[in-house]
């Protein structure tokens, strides 16, 4: 046969610096070469013509053509922060859409875009320029959340290096816990749908998988010193020893970021620390201990109607109370709202390499979580103190996961997850504004004097041995959940086909224990709930070039602990009738096309979510203004789509990306509503509401956008993204008379700029300069809406169609932020 000799010489993109022991393979083949000390390689070939794939961690693969003899000359990597780059250690227990041969719909955000982009943002900012997502930034810091095909983040798992994170009472994600998970973040992956997890979560919108720093494996670190709108400051440092030649490494990030809020009287503070060694005593084994955390308070902004926000601008903060008390009391600025939180993460994992075959990843973790809502109120005197609804926890697991081959076609996942959490709700005295104690009295302690205040730091939080029963007012009440699942997958793959088939069974003990309203303490009736989930899919490989798959998946999930137990948190009642599993149906097909300058992911998906419980319809009687609580049983919603989403590169220095998400989710049947006062208790009976073919509120069933990367020079490059939204409507007490509001559709510009300067006397080291500018052309747009109050008969009393009488909150307008960050 005829053969060729190829060669050429392989750089860095931005140091033009040789790159060594770089692959260099002929496809179709097991011929190769690498590259040697100056990066030049020559490989002869077993064909006269054909391809070649280079590859080197750290970098994208490049495929080039040759045909007889070629010389191909200097060829440049680009930079890409790949996953198998940064996931070391408990590699077993990520469920990573890459670790599969059976694809499912999936966007991966990198390290390199985290840290341009995500500026001063939480982690949903980053993922609003992938399919069927849509961020709402919230009012005050850490307020943001994300809906995922429709589904709101209770509905949504997040997994922090595949631990879940989602709270256990409620699903419930607060980004004011996790402000600091941006730093610390090597990818963040949105699987939509059914995911590739094997763990029996509360997954419905999709699973998002956050993977941090663990163990680098070179020497490295930075120093970032960040500004922005609104006296925003932040500055962080990182450094990592990289793996010394007995197995060991350590990295640590410090941080502190502050500001006063884009909203008005909604400033904070707060930290982030991230500590991590790790040890490798040889091949076969992996050990990382792993501690972060980021205690934080801030200020938080109200939902106001949308007649306030238009008179007052989009800065309002309803929930201010200048004026209230004494300016050099409270100096005018005491929101009524305050957050304060710490939620130290710690976790101890192991992978083991069994065999050439086997591997055992086990990851055990814990956290304390400990924080309150605090706000003002008066005691019997008329004088003000800050009174803190208080939600601490504390919370083990352990996740296991076991994969062997069980030959070259087929891959056995077999393990278990197990999880402890015991929630500790109460009220007491945050911080005394003129006064040393306060008189209370319960059934429990009879009259009692509180004379000692829990503190307003998030470091005192977490150490407060102030916890005594007698400190607490209100209400006193803790609650004990206890998990325990298995999990499965077998895996077939063979040539151009693969095949898997998933599923997890579980048991979830749920007990509360009260105080206050009763003579003694009582204790809740024990409620157990088995769940599973069963999941299968296939793939068919057509070429090189491109792929299909078609993936099915059936859940019967467990009621949040909040669905079981009476609305009233002074009571140990559970709600009558029980409430069930709720059952969900997941199909989804998809069409995957790669090439080297344009490639695309087509997905459809149709989703029936079942004997839902939904207990956050909250709102005001219609007739009496007064506040009440809805809560809804057996709940239906059937959620279909398509996606889109398409990556080009027309030019070696311009990348751009693009995307369209077409959904349509909507309500089915009837529901059972039970309506609730502002105390908890049941107000009449049960009624039957018909909700058929309503839609579901919240977030935008039309979403699409553009984002685009060019590089004007070496190391200086501008992006920019747009995002559209459209058919969205709004969340509340909604029924055949009182539908939800169709929101006006809205669309913003992004824009960044970034130079890297090579420094050092070998070019090793880097200075980056970023910019980024959000909502550039400073648009004015309705975000959500809370009510279903129809539009009035007179224009005026309505904003775009909408009644003003309706809560909302607008967006936030222009904003920037910009950096300056040593790398080295």
């Amino acid at each position: 046969m005829a053969q060729s000799i190829v060669t050429g010489t392989v750089l860095d993109p931005e140091s033009n610096e040789p790159l060594p022991a770089v692959n260099v393979i002929e496809v179709g083949t097991t011929n190769g070469v690498s590259t040697d000390f100056d990066g030049n390689f020559s490989l002869k070939t077993s064909s006269e013509a054909g391809k070649i794939v280079i590859s080197y961690v750290g970098y994208e693969k490049k495929s080039l053509s040759f045909k007889g003899n070629t010389s191909l000359g200097t060829i440049k990597l680009l930079s890409d922060n790949t996953l198998e780059e940064v996931v070391i250690t408990g590699s077993g227990i990520i469920d990573l859409a890459e670790d599969r041969n059976t694809p499912v719909a999936v966007s991966t955000i990198k390290a390199a875009e985290i840290q341009e982009k995500a500026g001063n943002w939480d982690l949903p900012e980053i993922l609003k320029s992938t399919p069927s997502v849509q961020n709402i930034k919230g009012g005050g810091f850490g307020e943001g959340s994300m809906y995922l095909r429709g589904f709101d983040q209770t509905n949504t798992a997040f997994l922090l290096n595949g631990q879940p994170i989602n709270g256990m009472e409620d699903g419930k994600m607060y980004w004011s816990n996790w402000s600091g998970v941006l730093d610390v973040a090597n990818a963040v992956q949105v699987q939509r749908g059914l995911g590739s997890s094997k763990l029996a979560i509360s997954s419905v919108g999709g699973t998002v998988n956050i993977v941090t720093k663990s163990i680098d494996r070179r020497e490295g670190g930075f120093v970032q010193q960040m500004v922005g709108n609104d006296d925003y400051t932040k500055t962080t440092a990182y450094y990592s020893t990289g793996v010394n030649e007995k197995g060991w490494s350590f990295a640590s990030l410090l941080g502190h970021w502050q500001g006063d809020g884009y909203v008005d009287y909604t400033g904070g503070q707060g930290q982030t620390y991230f500590f991590s060694v790790g040890y490798q005593p040889n091949d076969d084994h992996t050990l990382n201990v792993l501690l972060t955390g980021a205690p934080q308070w801030h200020a938080a902004a109200g939902r106001g109607s949308i007649g306030t926000f238009l008179e007052n601008g989009r800065r309002y903060n309803d929930w201010n109370e200048t004026g209230i008390a004494s300016p050099n009391l409270i100096e005018g600025k005491y929101p009524s709202g305050r957050n304060i939180y710490h939620k130290p993460v710690a976790n101890l994992s192991w992978d083991w390499t069994i065999d050439d075959n086997s591997s055992l990843s086990t990851v055990l973790y814990g956290s304390l979580g400990r924080g309150a809502f605090a706000s003002l109120t008066k005691d019997d005197n008329g004088d003000f103190y800050a009174r803190s609804s208080n939600n601490n926890h504390n919370w083990f697991g352990l996740v296991s996961n076991y994969t062997t081959e069980l030959s070259e076609t087929l891959t056995l996942n077999a393990g278990a997850d197990v999880r402890t959490y015991n929630g500790i709700h109460f009220r007491g005295v945050t911080e005394f504004l003129g006064q040393n104690s306060i008189n209370e009295s319960s059934t429990f302690l009879g009259d009692y004097t509180i004379s000692e205040e829990y503190g307003i730091s998030p470091w005192g939080m977490v150490f407060n041995t102030n916890t005594t029963v007698g400190d607490r007012l209100g209400y006193n009440y803790e609650e004990v959940i206890t998990y325990y699942g298995l999990f499965g997958q077998l895996e077939y793959s063979q040539d151009d086909i693969s095949a898997f088939f998933q599923g997890a069974l579980s048991n979830q003990d749920h007990l509360v224990t009260n105080e206050f309203n009763y003579d003694d303490s009582r204790e809740s009736e024990k409620v157990s709930n088995i769940g599973y989930n069963l999941k299968a899919g296939a793939a068919y490989a057509i070429n090189d070039s491109n792929k299909v798959f078609v993936n099915a998946g059936y859940y019967s999930r467990q009621p949040f602990h909040d669905n079981l137990l009476d609305n009233n948190r002074n009571s140990v009642d559970l709600i009558n009738p029980a409430v069930d599993n709720e059952k969900i149906t997941g199909l989804e097909a998809g069409y995957q096309f790669g090439g080297e300058l344009f490639s695309a992911n087509f997905n459809i998906y149709h989703t029936i979510w079942a004997n839902r419980t939904d207990p956050s319809t909250n709102g005001k009687n219609q007739e009496s203004a007064e506040y009440r609580a809805f809560q809804n049983l057996g709940q239906k919603q059937v959620h279909s789509g398509v996606e889109l989403e398409v990556f080009t590169r027309p030019m070696q220095n311009l990348k751009v990306k693009g995307y369209l998400s077409l959904g349509d989710w909507k309500y089915k049947g009837e529901v059972t509503r039970r309506t609730f006062d502002a105390d908890g208790v049941q107000i009449g009976e049960e009624e039957k509401i018909d909700i058929d073919d309503l839609n579901v509120g919240g977030a935008a069933k039309v979403t699409g956008g553009v984002s685009a990367d060019y590089e004007i020079l070496p190391r200086f490059s501008f992006d920019t993204s747009w995002n559209w939204y459209n058919d969205q409507h709004s969340e509340g007490n909604f029924s055949k008379e009182a539908p939800p509001v169709s929101l006006p559709s809205y669309d913003t510009v992004d824009a960044g700029l970034s130079f890297k300067a090579l420094v050092g006397k070998d070019k090793t080291n880097s200075i980056q300069f970023r910019v980024n500018i959000n909502n550039v052309f400073d648009e004015v747009y309705l975000e959500s809406v809370f009510g279903t109050d129809a539009a009035s008969a007179d224009p005026t009393e309505n904003y775009k169609g909408i009644n003003k009488d309706n809560n909302g909150r607008f967006g936030y307008g222009r904003t920037w932020n910009t950096s300056i960050r040593f790398n080295f």
